[in-house]
């Protein structure tokens, strides 16, 4: 099975991730993050396997993050909460999150993904 590969094209960070897929010959589904954003369920399962905190999940540098001054609003949210905002503002997502269904990756880190992914 493909990986599910959700960024957002102009990302520097999913460049790089991408790349290092490809140079892996590593297969996957590209889905426009913005577009297609996970859905609140989707989110909430990624949550769950990736051992991550909820918070984790949101792009503190985004511009959306700062506009919606989520930095405070996130302090009073529960995992409910933050999947669905994120599943409604792709913007908002930490990227790229990759997936094979059983796996989660959120950001790139190099050594992350050759344990994971490789």
């Amino acid at each position: 099975m493909a990986l599910k590969f959700y960024c957002y094209p102009n990302c520097n960070t999913c460049k790089k991730a991408k790349k290092w897929l490809e140079a892996h010959e590593i297969a996957f589904e590209d889905i426009h993050i913005v577009k297609n954003p996970p859905t609140k369920e989707e989110l909430l399962n990624y949550m769950e396997k990736s051992d991550l905190p909820p918070k984790r999940f949101f792009n503190t540098s985004g511009k959306k993050y700062r506009e919606l001054n989520m930095k405070d609003k996130i302090k009073e949210m529960t995992t409910e909460d933050m999947a669905e905002i994120l599943a409604s503002e792709g913007m908002l997502i930490k990227r790229p999150i990759v997936t094979d269904g059983s796996h989660v990756t959120v950001g790139f880190k190099e050594e992350n993904f050759s344990e994971i992914w490789t």
